[in-house]
């Protein structure tokens, strides 16, 4: 299969919106384009599953190695693993459920389903690249939608909030392209494959990989640069907050997970700075969230404890930590696009998010209100639910690491 769908698919969809005149078009144009992506995540998966049941044990399946700019060794080379996959079929998703969501958006709607779409661009080509420079392209191709989002269709401080999002998350930028322009030149690639296979200078490693692990942390919300999220999450419309959550802040995670592998002794140098700031990160918004009265601010501050675990399992740096950190950002894009899904239905029939105002909640809206709580239930780790396992997964790394 050509990953190169993933990205075509979107690009197709966009360009079909901004064709069309009519809003049911738009609406039906963006359903159609994100249950086609849904489609061939799906189909992705199954050949995958073929794939490694019929014995490949290539590292990485489906891959596509084009020259873009051979003076500097810029590839188009893309390609997929378990952990590449799983963040595909959690995009996919996310967006279908985003276009749903934001059925009844009036307001400039042709523009606001096609940074939908645009955002879910730049995640498929994030995730599918084995390619360093073609990985930063993706990135800042998601970054853009969302300050617009949020800037236009956002609420309260709206215009605050975007460009505290867009300052932060181009400080993150900065600093990966500065750890990616120190590996080009110690390396003279940016092909990730190639750069696995060298024997990297140590004294490289260490002083590039903070640059590449803090910018990347940023859009995770690693502390203390997570004070973009509260401010973003609150402001932004339901969809564009599903998105932050569900889809960005794994774009950050993910970008860590790369970068720890692709420089391990460094990663293993600096792993106590890792582990301490994701605790203080996990502790830290688990206490912010109790002090919160707004519904969206809640599950923002939640959405910083939670990333805190995927940190924390990456700075363990063993298979099992790894595995947890990879179930809790599906876990966790799931369960919190729920959320902010139930919470703009709240706020849609109710006006308010405001939790002392919502008393008797479950008795006037029973349906949502019982979502609402499942994902509660999942946030806060209740065995049976995919918060438990992530979390539970993650602790076993950790008692693991000697």
């Amino acid at each position: 299969m050509n990953l190169s769908l993933l990205i075509l698919l979107p690009l197709l969809t966009a360009l079909l919106i901004l064709l069309s005149k009519q809003l049911a078009q738009i609406r039906i144009i963006g359903l159609a384009g994100s249950l086609a992506q849904l489609g061939t995540a799906s189909w992705l998966l199954k050949l995958y599953m073929d794939q490694r049941a019929a014995g490949n044990t290539a590292t990485h399946l489906f891959e596509t190695n084009t020259v873009w700019f051979k003076a500097l060794n810029i590839n188009y080379h893309i390609g997929i693993d378990g952990i590449a996959l799983s963040m595909i079929l959690l995009t996919s998703l996310i967006v279908v459920a985003g276009i749903l969501v934001s059925w009844t958006m009036e307001k400039l709607s042709k523009e606001y389903f096609f940074l939908l779409v645009l955002l879910s661009m730049g995640a498929y080509g994030f995730f599918i690249s084995l390619d360093l420079f073609t990985l930063f392209f993706f990135l800042e191709v998601a970054v853009i939608p969302k300050f617009l989002l949020i800037g236009i269709w956002g609420s309260g401080k709206k215009e605050n909030s975007a460009m505290k999002l867009a300052l932060m998350l181009m400080a993150g930028s900065a600093l990966v392209f500065v750890g990616l322009m120190g590996i080009y030149y110690n390396t003279n690639t940016f092909d990730m494959v190639e750069i696995g296979k060298m024997s990297m200078n140590i004294g490289v490693q260490k002083f590039f990989f903070p640059f590449l692990f803090l910018g990347f942390g940023i859009f995770a919300a690693l502390f203390p640069f997570h004070t973009w999220v509260p401010d973003g999450h609150a402001s932004a419309p339901t969809a564009a907050s599903m998105f932050l959550a569900g889809i960005s802040m794994k774009l950050g995670g993910y970008g860590c997970l790369r970068m720890a592998a692709l420089m391990p002794d460094a990663a293993h140098s600096y792993s106590w700075i890792i582990i301490l700031l994701a605790t203080i990160a996990i502790i830290y918004g688990a206490f912010a969230t109790l002090m919160q009265t707004d519904l969206k601010y809640i599950n923002a501050y939640s959405s910083i404890s939670h990333c805190g675990f995927v940190i924390f399992g990456i700075g363990m740096l063993n298979k099992t930590s790894i595995n947890g950190a990879v179930i809790q950002m599906v876990s966790h894009g799931l369960m919190t696009a729920l959320f902010f899904a139930a919470i703009g239905m709240i706020y849609s029939r109710t006006h308010t998010r405001m939790v002392a105002q919502l008393g008797g909640l479950l008795k006037a809206m029973p349906f949502i209100s019982t979502v609402f709580v499942i994902a509660g239930l999942c946030s806060l780790g209740l065995p049976g639910f995919s918060g438990f396992v992530a979390e539970m997964t993650v602790f076993m790394g950790s008692w693991q690491n000697p």
